[in-house]
């Protein structure tokens, strides 16, 4: 990984090139690189988490229901119209640049990250276009009337800044540039929450608008200035090879784009199934267990979404090497999401009590069976990446798809029979499906096959997550917490042990270093 400091140009020398950077030690494991990059990104994900409660919790208090109501509606407005001016290709781009750099072909660096650049801008003008030309009516189909036209108008400026910087950030990330990216998201969480505080206390219901248009200018300034070190000689290209790039860019991302809305329209679908058979409180209850189901193992995948992703496209005509990375990323995978899984599970009502209150009682057992999906997940995404990464767009929308019919009709069918808890129920039996399914597909096209080390991780995670799930429905509470307690700290001892004999000690995080370096000096002196 190169420096967060470093302002060489890319692709400068074969040897500046992250693929080429880390070639040797790839060639034994990637253990210290994932776990690094786990690291660094779930430790930025949790920061960003944090600073996200305390904007929520000051725009609450704020502009009270009514104007947090509003707040969301105008981030909906925002949030939807990137998603369809963007076109995806903030994702395609982390791809593309990624491969370009594992051809180790200077020029084709330089091209993708030019053409990158050149079409986020153009996208973000086509949405902030969008919504200048047809506020009144987003206003009409939002509100019900004209009045908030112009405060629409504006918000095209948050769409423009935010499309913008999501190409400079698929840039970094494409690069892997991983220490920058995450203290990229931090920074700009955090002086996005320093500017939107102020302007919503002095203007109120006013300043909405203004403070969503004020946290996409924060957000687009540090992905420039973090984008900024990484200098490209910008290529004199001619119209065909800006065309070319730009519809390699277009059609995966469109593939993106595609998934993402069914996803939304997935878990979409599944709140109205659930208001439609069993009420608005219900619905709360659903929504409650969905936001902390993925709340650990969403550290874990973004991980792998800002690091593995770019790592393993590199790779992508490499089957062996492209089969030995899944692999190696699903067993680090394993060994941290086990233990949150397993502490979930066996805490599942204080966490629910602490976060929420003892109201949300009945969320606990939707939160258990959300939690098997979660593990499911774990296993399921690495070797999902394989198919994106070869740009298999068709497969890629197919297996999409076919998750989606799956979930929806396991929730409309699990809702009736067993009620709230047929929420979960549908969720983990769509991730069975998926896994399945993501790998005969990977099976067939790589030839990949679980490595011995991952199946006997995997027999035993999953044995004790079956066990402390099914001890719930079997013994009485104390013994359930006592038996969950147990596997909880023989699946931290088993994770640590492994990590600790797989991943070199100069390979280790220095975090982790010190914290297992405590009460050391004082053994020696001893």
């Amino acid at each position: 990984m190169l420096s967060s400091t470093s302002s060489e140009p890319v692709g400068a020398t074969l040897e500046s090139s992250p693929v080429a950077a880390e070639a040797a030690p790839a060639e034994k494991n990637t253990y210290g690189q994932i776990l690094k990059s786990s690291v660094l990104v779930g430790g930025s994900s949790l920061l960003n988490i944090a600073i996200g409660i305390v904007r929520t919790k000051a725009m609450a208090v704020l502009l009270g229901p009514a104007g947090f109501g509003l707040f969301g509606l105008y981030g909906s407005i925002s949030n939807l119209t990137q998603s369809i001016a963007g076109m995806g290709v903030n994702s395609s781009g982390v791809r593309q640049v990624a491969e370009a750099v594992g051809s180790n072909d200077l020029g084709r660096v330089a091209q993708t990250s030019t053409v990158l650049r050149r079409v986020s801008i153009l996208l973000g003008a086509l949405g902030a276009v969008f919504l200048l030309v047809f506020a009144r009516q987003v206003s009409i189909l939002t509100f019900g009337t004209d009045q908030n036209s112009a405060a629409i108008r504006l918000l095209s400026i948050a769409v423009f800044f935010t499309l913008v910087s999501a190409g400079q950030g698929a840039l970094i990330q494409g690069l892997r540039r991983i220490s920058d990216l995450a203290k990229m998201n931090v920074l700009g969480a955090l002086f996005g929450t320093i500017l939107t505080i102020p302007l919503v206390y002095w203007l109120r219901d006013q300043g909405v608008v203004p403070a969503l248009a004020g946290v996409a200018a924060v957000t687009l300034i540090t992905s420039w200035w973090f984008s900024r070190k990484v200098r490209i000689h910008h290529p004199s290209m001619t119209s065909s090879q800006v065309g070319h790039e730009a519809a390699e860019l277009l059609k995966l991302g469109l593939a993106f784009m595609a998934t993402g809305l069914m996803t939304m329209g997935s878990s979409y679908v599944v709140r109205i199934i659930v208001l439609r058979t069993l009420g608005f409180e219900a619905t709360g209850m659903y929504q409650s267990a969905w936001t902390l189901g993925g709340l650990y193992v969403g550290f874990i995948l973004q991980a792998m979404g800002a690091d593995f992703y770019p790592r393993l496209t590199a790779s992508a005509n490499d089957n062996p090497k492209c089969n030995r990375l899944v692999n190696e990323q699903t067993r680090v995978g394993l060994l941290l999401a086990g233990p949150g899984v397993i502490a979930t599970l066996t805490f599942a009502p204080l966490i629910i009590a602490v976060l929420y209150s003892a109201k949300f009682a009945a969320a606990v057992g939707i939160l258990r069976w959300i939690c098997l999906g979660a593990t499911l997940q774990v296993i399921s995404w690495p070797m999902g990446f394989i198919i994106v990464a070869k740009n298999d767009r068709l497969i890629f929308l197919g297996s999409d798809l076919l998750w989606t019919v799956v979930h929806i009709g396991l929730a409309w069918t699990c809702v009736r029979y067993f009620g709230l808890n047929g929420t979960g129920m549908a969720f983990f039996g769509s991730y069975v499906f998926n896994l399945a399914l993501i790998y005969a597909i990977v099976r067939r096209r790589t030839g990949f096959r679980w490595s011995r080390e991952n199946i006997q991780t995997g027999m035993l995670f999953l044995s004790l997550i079956g066990v402390t799930f099914c001890a719930f429905y079997l013994l009485p509470g104390l013994w359930t917490v006592g038996l969950g307690t147990v596997a909880l700290a023989l699946s931290c001892v088993y994770s640590i042990r492994v990590l600790l004999t797989v991943i070199p000690w100069d390979q280790t995080p220095r975090a982790i270093q010190k914290l297992l370096m405590l009460g050391r000096p004082k053994l020696l002196v001893n």
